[in-house]
């Protein structure tokens, strides 16, 4: 593990290859799981604030799982997410082209609205978790990414370069530039783990 300061990160987003592959997944994603997207704090309001852009890229079936359910809803795990249509895929997917991706971020492509998408879908395959005084950050290993991990690993692309944007958009710039020194510092052997 490598600590940055109230982040613990695992060394598997050093280590691990990962690059999404929409043209062999279809953006299932937005599909499989057990519940919906995980939202911050904030978030829910920050879709609700852009609903009125978001919603003309919705789904008739999504537009009423938002209706009937809120913009967000708490999980059997007592996480806050996004609602699901029909208790499977996201209320704010879309479908185009063959592939299923976010009404939000279709918004936002737009420059319709501020919010891009849940920081969740954002920094996957990363999942942090909150602890009382720091964030554990661990990469997660799903089985329908897998088209992605093969992806990674013919490209050479590490998850922290993967997820450059995202790890920005989160922790800022000053923060990333300590990861990529740590990942130097761990290439090149200046920073050993036993395994």
């Amino acid at each position: 593990m490598i600590q940055i300061g109230d982040t613990i990160i695992s060394l598997d987003i050093f280590e691990k290859k990962f690059c999404c592959d929409l043209a062999v997944c279809k953006g299932i994603c937005c599909v499989e799981g057990d519940s919906g997207a995980p939202l911050e704090e904030g978030e829910a309001e920050q879709i609700r604030e852009n609903y009125g852009k978001i919603k003309p890229h919705m789904k008739p079936e999504g537009i009423a799982a938002v209706e009937e359910q809120g913009f967000s809803v708490v999980d059997i795990e007592g996480d806050m997410v996004t609602p699901l249509i029909g208790g499977r895929e996201c209320a704010y997917i879309i479908e185009e082209n063959g592939c299923s991706w976010c009404a939000i971020e279709k918004a936002w492509s737009r420059g319709e609205s501020s919010f891009r998408k849940p920081i969740s879908c954002h920094m996957y395959p990363i999942r942090v978790k909150q602890y009382q005084n720091y964030e554990a950050m661990n990469y997660d290993q799903w089985t329908i990414c897998a088209c992605a991990r093969l992806k990674g690993e013919q490209e050479g692309i590490p998850v922290y370069v993967f997820l450059k944007d995202a790890l920005i958009r989160k922790y800022g710039e000053e923060w990333y530039e300590q990861l990529c020194y740590a990942a130097r510092e761990i290439e090149t052997g200046k920073i050993k783990f036993g395994r």
